[in-house]
């Protein structure tokens, strides 16, 4: 298919308020047109009081071990302390504890304020940081948990069980959107088929979607979408937890990267793109338009909607009843053969569908 991306003809909905515009950008070099309708907000770390708090109560004493998750976080969390003019009894205050890094990432974020790390783990997980901190007695001790703006209730809570004092230093801390129009308005192209696959990068973004969707009635539908024709993905399992909670599966990249994920939605909406030989032509259906013999074509909702009712068991005749309720808001049998003439003109022909006297149409599968 000379000219034609992996990914054109399909609509993707980002939710993310954070790097959206990078995660947009990888899924518009594959072809991909993106719609954007942030769920969430991030509270500007200088006016977060919360966090001012935390910063001042971890100066309050020594402590043992300051855990850290990601690299903007901690960068984000000195430039905040540096702006309420704590920035260099922090830096002091870190210097004389044990810094535990998850990733290279914020290994390179510690090393650059001039600090090193006493331990990252190779598998770059949480679960083996925990597992470290533990092996040795943490009992009595006062341990800082650097979180970025998703809580780590496991990791924290099981600290406190064995005896340790811990600290949670939100960065970035989220809140619903100024403005819910977008989101709301993303939430009804998922509901109508007008969006084929939502990516995620934050487990609060998700939570805060799935909110929205209650609110309004809408999270009935909004499972069932997400359960079958569109795609959820998430960078994580972390991520995918309110998905899961509610029974929605999910696809993950390997590693928890926003290139990785935008590589998983692209081989997903590839892999379950309906591909068949009918009336002599090969035809590919992507979103909203077709590909037919390596040409892409251009088809309107109401064809479509017959297209994909005949694409789902190609061959099997699917009666006009059946068509009528496939139809975006429905209608009646005049409705469906204008479709039907539609959808065989944006086909480049009529041999593709054909028309079974009395009984509805069928795709004229090629043996």
């Amino acid at each position: 298919m000379t000219g034609v991306l992996p990914l054109t003809g399909f609509v993707v909905g980002i939710t993310a308020a954070r790097r959206a515009d990078e995660l947009g950008a990888l899924l518009v070099r594959k072809g991909a047109s993106v719609r954007y309708g942030p769920a969430i907000r991030i509270v500007p770390l200088t006016d977060d009081t919360e966090l001012h708090s935390a910063t001042a109560a971890l100066l309050e004493a020594p402590v043992d071990a300051v855990v850290a998750t990601t690299g903007i976080g901690f960068r984000g969390w000195l430039e905040a302390a540096e702006g309420w003019g704590l920035g260099d009894a922090l830096i002091s205050r870190l210097s004389g504890c044990a810094l535990l890094a998850r990733g290279p990432k914020v290994t390179g974020a510690i090393r650059a304020a001039g600090l090193s790390e006493a331990y990252s783990p190779a598998s770059e997980s949480n679960a083996e940081l925990l597992q470290h901190l533990l092996s040795s007695d943490v009992t009595g001790k006062r341990i800082a948990v650097q979180l970025h703006g998703e809580p780590l209730p496991y990791f924290v809570e099981t600290l406190r069980a064995a005896g340790a004092e811990v600290i949670e230093i939100s960065v970035y801390r989220w809140v619903g959107p100024v403005d819910p129009g977008p989101v709301d308005r993303l939430l009804d192209g998922v509901l109508d088929g007008a969006i084929h696959a939502l990516p995620f990068t934050s487990a609060p973004a998700v939570a805060s979607l799935l909110a929205l969707a209650r609110r309004t009635g809408r999270l009935p539908g909004l499972v069932t979408a997400l359960s079958g024709p569109v795609v959820a993905a998430c960078v994580g399992p972390i991520t995918a937890g309110p998905l899961a909670a509610l029974g929605v599966p999910t696809v993950q990249p390997h590693r928890a990267r926003i290139g990785a994920l935008a590589r998983t939605v692209a081989e997903t909406l590839v892999t379950r793109s309906p591909r068949f030989s009918a009336g002599g032509r090969e035809i590919e259906l992507r979103g909203q338009a077709a590909i037919v013999d390596g040409d892409w074509r251009e088809v309107a909702p109401a064809p479509m909607a017959l297209l994909r009712a005949l694409a789902a068991s190609p061959g099997r005749v699917v009666s006009r009843r059946e068509l009528i309720s496939a139809l975006p808001g429905g209608g009646e049998e005049h409705a469906v053969e204008t479709a039907i003439g539609r959808l065989r003109t944006s086909l480049g022909g009529g041999k593709v569908v054909q028309t079974v006297v009395k009984r509805g149409y069928r795709l004229a599968v090629d043996a």
